[in-house]
C-alpha cells in the first residue's frame, strides 16, 4: 500500500454531495413540516376549543 506525501495529501478533492445527506436533509425539511403541521392544528384547536375529551 502506497504511502501519500503531505502534498499529495492536499491535492485530494472531496467527494460531491452523496445519497446520504440528501436523505438526512429531506428527513429533516419534512419532519421540520410536520412539527409545523401539528403545532398550527393543536392551535387551531386549542382556540376554537374543539378538543377532545378524555
Amino acid at each position: 500500500m502506497k504511502q501519500l506525501n503531505i502534498n499529495e495529501m492536499k491535492q485530494i478533492k472531496a467527494g460531491g454531495v452523496s445519497g446520504a445527506l440528501l436523505n438526512a436533509i429531506w428527513k429533516g425539511i419534512t419532519s421540520f413540516s410536520d412539527l409545523g403541521r401539528y403545532v398550527g392544528s393543536s392551535i387551531r384547536r386549542f382556540v376554537s376549543k374543539n378538543l377532545c375529551g378524555f
